[in-house]
């Protein structure tokens, strides 16, 4: 994976952004793809584990008051950015195009 350092989009962009605010949503979406990984699972969805960060952060922890909100265009980001992280688990998630590819 190329180094993010010049935006290819606005989604990229606000990526960044919300990645450089926010460093625990990728914590916890390593935590959950390992999880996926022990498993057994050899390919994965992004997806599925982005809605799963969604119920621990929504309705587990009772995050009412200044909910963060997951938008939607990001778990591609998120899925490049842990495969390039680590290597050992190159092709967990199918890449598909994003906007600037």
């Amino acid at each position: 994976m190329r180094q993010m350092s010049l935006p290819r989009s606005d989604v990229e962009f606000a990526f960044e952004r919300f990645h450089a605010a926010n460093p625990h949503v990728y914590e916890l979406f390593c935590r959950f793809a390992f999880d996926v990984v022990e498993a057994g699972h050899r390919r994965f969805s992004a997806r599925t584990i982005w809605e799963r960060m969604r119920w621990e952060l929504r309705v587990q922890t009772r995050r009412r008051t200044g909910e963060l909100k997951l938008n939607d265009h990001y778990p591609p980001y998120y899925a490049r950015k842990f495969m390039a992280d680590h290597p050992e688990c190159e092709g967990l998630f199918s890449l598909r195009r994003v906007k600037g590819d």
